[in-house]
C-alpha cells in the first residue's frame, strides 16, 4: 500500500512545471480564449478585488498594494502560476474577510438580532441551538473544539492533496473554484445581511446590536480556561465579522469537502466479514462539526442548512463536463471490478468508453493478467482537451481502484500504461506494471 502511494504522489508531482520563463505563460495567455462565464467569474473577482484593497487602510498606502502586486508576479511564472491561479478564489474570499473590518458602519446595513431565532422557532419548532447548549460538559467541550478549532482548518488542505494525486484532470480547480466562491459569496451574504449568532442572545438578549461591539469565542472560552491559553479568544472578540452567522461557513466549508470525497472516492470499507460505505464517514464529520457549531453557540440550524445548500450550489455550478465523464468511466469500471467481469475498457476516436470481451483463457493466463484489468482515473494534471489519457497507475486501498486509460493511437502516453488484452500478454512481460517517468 505504501508503496502505491508513494509512486502516487511521485506521479502527480512530476506533472508540476519548473519552468521560471514568463514568456512561456504570456504566450499561453495570448492564445488563450476566455469563454463569457470565465470572463463574467473573473470580472467578479476584479469587482470584489478592487472593493477590498480600496477599504483596506491597514497597512496603508502604498504597502496595501502589495499583495495584489506579488500576486500579479506569481502569475508571471509558470512555477508559481500553476497554484496561485486555481487558489485564486480562495485568496480573493481572504482577502475580503479581512477587508470586512474597515468597511465604515455608516455605509452597512442593520444588523439583525432577533430574525435568525424566530425563523428558527417557526421553521423548527423550538431554538436547536439554545437546546444543544444546555448539556454542557468538558468531554463535550473537547468533541466540540476538534472539528470546529482543529480539523477544520487543516481538512481543506487534505482533501486537495488526495484531489490532486488521485483525481481526474481539472479536479483540483473545481475544488478550488468550489470552495472558494463558497466562502466568498458566504462573505458577501455576511455583510449584506449580517445577524447576531446564537452567542449574542445568550449574552445581550434581543437588545439592538451595533458595529462597534466585540465578538466573542462563545463555548471555544471553555477551551481556552482548559488549556489556560488565550487564543480562541483573542481571535474572535477581534474578528472582521462579528455578526456573520449566516450562512455558516464552517458547515459550508465541511458540505464541499464531503461532497468532493463522496464523488472522487467512494466505495467500502472491509472490516473482516463487514463493509462499511466510506461516505458515512465523510458525512459523519461533517454532521459532526453541525453540531458542534450550535453546542458552541456560534450558530443556528437554520445557518447550517443555508451553508449546506450554498456549498451544493457551488459544487454543481463549478463541475466541469470533463471531470465528470472522466468520473463516470471510473465509476463504471469499478462496477465492473467488483462483479469481476472480464472486460477491458477502450475509448474510441470521440473519447466514448467501450467493452472489449476476452476470448477464454487458461488459468495461467489469468493470473498473468489479473493485475492489469482497468479503472479509469486519470491523474495528469494538465490540459484534458488534447484527448483522454487513462494513467495505469495503481491505486492504494482505500481508493478500491486502479488507473488505466487507453490513449486514442493505442500507445502509453508518457508516465502512463495500457491495460492490453490477455491474449498479448504473454508477448509483453513487462507492460503489467505502470510505466513510469
Amino acid at each position: 500500500m505504501f508503496e502505491a502511494v508513494y509512486a502516487a504522489v511521485v506521479a502527480a508531482a512530476s506533472r508540476l512545471t519548473l519552468s521560471m520563463s514568463p514568456r512561456e505563460n504570456l504566450r499561453k495567455l495570448r492564445e488563450y480564449h476566455m469563454g463569457r462565464a470565465e470572463r463574467l467569474k473573473y470580472g467578479f473577482m476584479a469587482v470584489i478585488a478592487l472593493f477590498a484593497v480600496t477599504v483596506i487602510r491597514e497597512p496603508p498606502m502604498p504597502y496595501k498594494l502589495l499583495p495584489p502586486i506579488l500576486y500579479a508576479l506569481a502569475l508571471l511564472f509558470p512555477i508559481s502560476s500553476q497554484f496561485i491561479l486555481p487558489a485564486s478564489p480562495i485568496l480573493l474570499w481572504l482577502l475580503l474577510f479581512y477587508s470586512c473590518r474597515f468597511i465604515p458602519a455608516s455605509t452597512r446595513p442593520h444588523i439583525w438580532v432577533s430574525v435568525l431565532p424566530t425563523l428558527e422557532t417557526i421553521w423548527y419548532g423550538a431554538n436547536i441551538s439554545d437546546i444543544l447548549t444546555r448539556f454542557g460538559h468538558p468531554a463535550l467541550d473537547i468533541l466540540a473544539w476538534i472539528p470546529y478549532g482543529v480539523v477544520h482548518f487543516i481538512a481543506p488542505f487534505v482533501v486537495a492533496a488526495f484531489i490532486f494525486v488521485y483525481a481526474p484532470v481539472g479536479s483540483v480547480k473545481w475544488f478550488a473554484n468550489a470552495f472558494g466562491f463558497t466562502n466568498l459569496i458566504g462573505v458577501l451574504t455576511q455583510i449584506a445581511f449580517p445577524c447576531a449568532p446564537p452567542w449574542y442572545e445568550l449574552r445581550e438578549g434581543l437588545t439592538p446590536a451595533n458595529y462597534g461591539m466585540r465578538g466573542s469565542p462563545a463555548g471555544l472560552a471553555r477551551i481556552d480556561a482548559l488549556f489556560k491559553g488565550h487564543g480562541y479568544t483573542l481571535t474572535f472578540t477581534g474578528a472582521p465579522m462579528v455578526f456573520g452567522a449566516f450562512p455558516s461557513l464552517h458547515a459550508a466549508c465541511a458540505t464541499v469537502e464531503s461532497l468532493f470525497l463522496s464523488y472522487f472516492f467512494p466505495g467500502k470499507i472491509r472490516f473482516g466479514r463487514f463493509a462499511i460505505d466510506k461516505r458515512v464517514f465523510y458525512w459523519g464529520y461533517s454532521f459532526w462539526l453541525y453540531w458542534c457549531t450550535m453546542y458552541l453557540m456560534h450558530h443556528y440550524l437554520i445557518d447550517l442548512v443555508a451553508g449546506g445548500c450554498l456549498a451544493t450550489m457551488c459544487f454543481y455550478v463549478f463541475r466541469t463536463e470533463s471531470v465528470r465523464n472522466a468520473m463516470e468511466k471510473r465509476l463504471a469500471a469499478m462496477e465492473r471490478a467488483e462483479g469481476h467481469e472480464p472486460e477491458t475498457v477502450a475509448l474510441d476516436r470521440m473519447g466514448h468508453a467501450h467493452l472489449v470481451s476476452h476470448p477464454a483463457r487458461s488459468q495461467d493466463e489469468e493470473e498473468k493478467a489479473g493485475s492489469q484489468r482497468p479503472t479509469i482515473f486519470t491523474l495528469d494534471e494538465s490540459d484534458d482537451t488534447q484527448g483522454p489519457d487513462l494513467a495505469r497507475t495503481r491505486s492504494p486501498n482505500f481508493l478500491s481502484t486502479d488507473a488505466a486509460v487507453a490513449s486514442q493511437s493505442g500507445r502509453a502516453a508518457p508516465g502512463h500504461a495500457i491495460s492490453r488484452p490477455a491474449s498479448s500478454a504473454s508477448n509483453r512481460a513487462g507492460s503489467s506494471s505502470a510505466v513510469a517517468d
